[in-house]
């Protein structure tokens, strides 16, 4: 009877504490917000963005099992060996768990090796022993993974670390249950210590960037006996009963009987430095933790970084979406040093192949991440960007030049000169520490300067030669995507200025603010567009602004005519005024998606990724132009940035595989959402400015790295509302399209008063305006 009353008695608490709830939105929103607070992990989904071809990119992502920043990521490999597109969603079987450092399908992959549990007939090629699976027996986190694998029955888990992961394989009843330890090709070796439960070995594969004596050592340690060791030599030649193989492309087997739901336990660590600092990898990070240890410790690190930022919405798939954006924000660049055994910071230098000092960091693009990604970091984690600007610094000094896409060392791909503003913004904000900054400045103007030496065509500046002579790189030298290069390398100039002004430097500042608007030199005033200039000072002829590539960089004329960041009002002046500025705007949005896309040969991704989002020649799948909706603010039209933001929000993301409207890329194109759905956005990193487009979510709570906490609120900020009326920032009026960095800094509360109609006199006068130079 007790305990019947005790159930009807908790039963009628809840119904009177769920009424009560139901008549009070307030009760409903603090207990979603803190159902939010418990667990934001819930909202991340690895999978958005693997929906992805060559042909059409949603995303191009990986489900990466990782720590923020990780050394090493794991993810499911459904594609074969050396295929960038490892794991798409549309594939059904899995040939083994990667231990990858990939960051994107088109750099690929370099120090991977996997793991792959078998059962049966012993199948060990990578065709062979690939295992049908389902995504309704997948479990995908950032902090684990779990899968069964049909085809054995085998249910597959890991969970990592920062150098290391724990792996748990459930197998069924059995004489012949494996573990296949797949070292890759291009340079491998394995060795089993049956008498420590251990495999051992390395593996060289990579896609370029690595000096002659790079290798991924590595370390697995079982907990269960092995009954039998097997190992593969080139070509899959299966070598029975040995131990130890080393070739081209070796793996190693191990095998052992299980009763049904045995668990096999496997704790597993690399190093790049050696197999001595693999295993102190694995000592330091693992020791003697459990499965569901190592998988606590990731989930806290995972909550700790995402609580960072706590926002509030009665929209769950915004809130997905915006976990899932910032998962990808904090992945990469990776670390790439290790603690020594007397927990000194040293790193493998992937640029002179010896172990240095200090930290380092890789797996990045800057013509992408300087945009919004290096700002973020900026703005949350000043200490990670300060060892990320001493990295940049040790780069330097190890290789003679600043990276440009480091994967893990110099690789030839993309332009511009975009270390500048990543390294100048961060100076700027104090996040450059002082040994570094002399050396920086060093490298710099050597990127700004010295044609001779760089190695790759990416590093410094092709064609800095003629740069610096003429005030552009010409269309006819065979430099190709000049007038792009020549538009990023006048901005990259403007940002040295600012550093050099700060270091006291002026006539040096005075030289290169003059150098940056040497965008000017191709603006072409019968088109109002940018336009590749030959040698002799014509344009080119014919001009199509709507050919992609060729003059410019994954883009067209209409595209890159905005990418003056730094001096928008003398872009608005060379137009002839605010009126014509926006018409160009306007049109770039209203006109159709055509294209030419002659320059390849093909339409190309990003162009088909344009084409199918029915907003016109608006490419928001790449990076060039997702500044610009931005603009309007510049020319007294914010209430049109407020609108396009809104709709880029909701329609061109969603936190499903095929998430992304084009290459997600180092996180950039996910920091443009996270940034976005704040209500601001870096337009022009090294103006220590964010400009104001419109807040997504009800409340935004910043907590950010000095302790302060920034609190963002938009009330009536329904569906239909994405027009600010008013805002008022720590109780005064607040009109201003741009935001101080250091107002961010200090913290406080910014509130938007949302609305279903432009307010066209909010923001329109000329103190409201963001930086511009020729405003100076």
């Amino acid at each position: 009877m007790k305990k019947n009353s005790l159930i009807i008695g908790a039963f009628s608490f809840f119904i009177i504490v769920g009424a009560i709830s139901c008549m009070n939105p307030k009760i409903e929103k603090e207990d979603r917000q803190k159902d939010l607070e418990m667990s934001l992990l819930e909202h991340v989904n690895p999978l958005m963005g693997t929906d992805s071809e060559f042909s059409l990119s949603n995303g191009n992502t990986y489900p990466a099992i990782a720590m923020p920043w990780g050394m090493n990521f794991w993810t499911p490999m459904t594609a074969k060996m050396g295929d960038g597109w490892t794991y798409n969603y549309d594939d059904y079987k899995i040939r083994g768990i990667k231990q990858t450092h990939q960051p994107s399908p088109w750099v690929n992959d370099y120090a991977a090796f996997s793991l792959m549990p078998v059962t049966g007939e012993l199948k060990f090629q990578e065709d062979e022993r690939a295992s049908w699976f389902s995504h309704k027996s997948e479990t995908v986190r950032p902090d684990y993974y779990s899968v069964y694998l049909a085809d054995y029955d085998v249910i597959t888990e890991v969970t990592p670390t920062e150098r290391a992961a724990q792996f748990k394989f459930t197998f069924p009843e059995t004489d012949s249950a494996y573990v296949v330890l797949d070292a890759f090709n291009e340079g491998s070796m394995v060795k089993i210590l049956p008498d420590e439960r251990k495999i051992i070995g390395y593996c060289r594969n990579n896609s370029g960037g690595v000096p002659e004596n790079f290798h991924n050592y590595f370390v697995a340690q079982f907990d269960t006996d092995f009954e039998l060791t097997h190992t593969w030599g080139d070509n899959w030649k299966l070598k029975e009963n040995t131990t130890q193989s080393e070739g081209n492309h070796v793996g190693a087997i191990i095998g052992f009987k299980t009763k049904r739901g045995q668990k096999v336990h496997v704790k597993v660590a690399s190093s790049f430095i050696s197999p001595e600092q693999a295993q102190l990898n694995l000592d330091r990070e693992i020791s003697s933790d459990t499965f569901d240890q190592t998988r606590q410790k990731a989930s806290s690190a995972w909550e700790k970084e995402l609580n960072r930022i706590q926002v509030t919405s009665d929209n769950l798939d915004d809130i997905r979406t915006f976990y899932s954006c910032l998962y990808r924000v904090l992945l990469f660049p990776r670390k790439f040093y290790e603690l020594d055994k007397d927990n000194k910071v040293v790193h493998y230098s992937p640029y002179n192949g010896k172990v240095e000092s200090g930290y380092m960091f890789t797996d990045n693009g800057f013509w992408d991440t300087f945009r919004a990604v290096f700002p973020f970091f900026n703005m949350m984690y000043p200490t990670l960007n300060s060892q990320i600007m001493e990295g940049l610094a040790n780069t330097y000094k190890e290789s003679g030049w600043l990276p440009e896409w480091a994967s893990p060392g110099h690789r030839d791909v993309m332009i511009g000169s975009n270390s500048a503003p990543i390294i100048v913004d961060a100076f700027l904000q104090g996040n450059v520490p002082e040994k570094d900054k002399s050396i920086l400045l060093e490298a710099l103007l050597k990127n700004a300067t010295v044609e001779e030496g760089r190695p790759e065509t990416s590093v410094g500046r092709e064609g800095v030669d003629y740069y610096n002579d003429l005030g552009y790189v010409p269309y006819d030298v065979d430099i190709h995507e000049n007038a792009a290069r020549t538009l990023e390398y006048a901005y990259a100039d403007f940002t040295i200025a600012r550093m050099a002004k700060t270091m006291g430097k002026d006539s040096l500042a005075e030289m290169y603010f003059s150098k940056s608007m040497n965008y000017k030199n191709l603006y072409d005033s019968s088109t109002k567009l940018m336009r590749g200039k030959n040698k002799d000072g014509n344009f080119q002829s014919p001009f199509n602004p709507l050919k992609w590539g060729d003059a410019f960089t994954e883009g067209n004329s209409l595209h890159y005519t905005w990418s003056v960041f730094h001096d928008v009002q003398g872009l608005i002046n060379l137009m002839g005024g605010a009126n014509e500025f926006t018409k160009m705007l306007d049109h770039v949005f209203e006109m159709p998606p055509i294209f030419d896309d002659s320059y390849y040969g093909f339409t190309i991704h990003e162009i088909r990724e344009m084409q199918i989002m029915n907003m016109g020649n608006y490419a928001h799948g790449n990076q060039p132009i997702q500044h610009m909706i931005y603009l309007y603010n510049y020319a007294g039209q914010p209430w049109k940035t407020q609108e396009k933001i809104r709709e880029v929000l909701t329609k061109l993301y969603t936190p499903t595989p095929d998430g992304y409207c084009g290459d997600e890329d180092n996180g950039q194109t996910s920091a443009w959402y996270v940034f976005s759905a704040l209500g601001f956005y870096p337009v022009a990193p090294a103006t220590d400015q964010f400009v104001i487009g419109g807040p997504l979510f009800d409340e935004a709570k910043l907590h950010l790295d000095n302790g302060n906490t920034f609190l963002i609120k938009a009330n009536e900020n329904g569906k239909g509302s994405p027009y600010i009326q008013i805002a008022n920032l720590n109780g005064t009026n607040f009109d201003q399209t741009w935001l101080g960095v250091e107002t961010i800094q200090k913290g406080g509360e910014l509130i938007f008063e949302m609305g279903s109609e432009p307010n066209t006199n909010w923001g329109i006068s000329v103190e409201s305006v963001p930086y511009s130079l020729s405003n100076e």
